[in-house]
């Protein structure tokens, strides 16, 4: 069942709230809005005939980008404040776009573990990451979400980002969607 236009707009300023916090490397406090069970996950996909197409996105235990719990983010985040990660010294500049916002009630009996109070939402993103001179990375792509309700607001539950390309032509991945 489609959410209420109230809650429409709870969603989309959340997910501002979160490209925010991103943009400005605040990720101690994009943790905040993480469940403690959180599934993150980024799978690869190939490109495939039309009757493949079933096939084009790695299923779970197959190749993926990212395949994190909240514990693996705050890991890699506490690596990034350590000045450890070179990949990101000096650090990225991104900008975080969040558009085609739909959201949705979910259905238990589709999402075990989930009640009809959790929203389905799915997002279309555009991120823009910049470092040092001349490097340049867009990634488009979709994220579907579970978000749960708290005492103290929305928190992400599960994160599926499925990217547009199949080859990245970035350096490294050290960017949060």
């Amino acid at each position: 069942m489609r959410a209420d236009r109230d809650t429409h707009f709870e969603v989309e300023q959340f997910y501002y709230e979160e490209a925010d916090l991103l943009d400005a490397g605040r990720y101690a406090d994009w943790l905040d809005l993480l469940a403690d069970d959180l599934d993150y996950w980024m799978p690869t996909r190939t490109n495939r005939l039309r009757r493949q197409q079933a096939l084009s996105v790695a299923a779970r235990g197959e190749a993926a980008f990212y395949d994190e719990s909240k514990e693996s983010l705050a890991w890699r985040i506490r690596r990034f404040d350590s000045g450890m990660a070179w990949a990101e010294d000096p650090p990225s500049r991104t900008r975080h776009l969040v558009s085609n916002v739909m959201v949705r009630h979910v259905d238990p009996a589709e999402q075990p573990g989930f009640t009809a109070d959790d929203l389905l939402v799915r997002s279309a993103f555009l991120v823009y990451r910049n470092r040092l001179e001349r490097e340049e990375n867009v990634f488009a792509g979709s994220r579907t979400d579970i978000l749960r309700r708290t005492a103290t607001g929305l928190q992400v539950a599960r994160r599926t980002i499925l990217l547009d390309q199949n080859i990245l032509l970035a350096k490294n991945i050290s960017t949060f969607f």
